[in-house]
């Protein structure tokens, strides 16, 4: 039982180490654990089954936590967990489209102070100058800059 013993605190220090290492970085409670378990491991080793088997199951460990670190850390160990969305959309260009100063619109998002509007059948985005603006409330256009206008609600 101690041989199996000592096999399956190193198995579970791997799976703590790695545990660690791709799901929970920084130093919790599973990477505290992995250590533990390595320790036990290799206390066992050396109680139990002597000396010889104490410094084998110490490189073993050893071993073992470089080979879950050089898996870690691969480049392509973090790309298949990571995140691998890119935002592909951008501002609209303002001063291009058919929006003058003074032009009437409405509010398609509460301003606060920034949000969506629509002037005329442009929509792009819009800045309140004075308190927010609720949405479906009509504005003004008071300045047209290069990607978004100030608006200021109409009276």
């Amino acid at each position: 039982m101690t041989v199996l013993g000592i096999i399956l605190l190193i198995l579970g220090g791997v799976l703590l180490f790695l545990l660690e290492f791709l799901v929970v970085p920084g130093v919790t409670i599973a990477g505290i654990g992995g250590l533990l378990f390595f320790s036990g491991a290799i206390y066992l080793a050396f109680e139990n089954l002597g000396t010889n088997a104490g410094v084998i199951t110490l490189i073993v460990v050893v071993i073992v936590i470089i080979i879950a670190l050089i898996y870690g850390l691969r480049a392509k160990t973090w790309t298949r967990i990571s995140l691998g969305t890119q935002i592909k959309s951008k501002v609209t260009d303002v001063q291009g489209l058919p929006i003058n100063i003074g032009d009437s619109g409405i509010t398609l998002t509460r301003l606060g102070p920034i949000g969506k509007v629509k002037i005329g059948d442009v929509r792009c985005e819009g800045q309140s100058i004075g308190p927010y603006i609720d949405e479906n409330a009509e504005v003004e256009v008071v300045q047209v800059k290069t990607n978004h206008v100030i608006v200021k609600p109409k009276k």
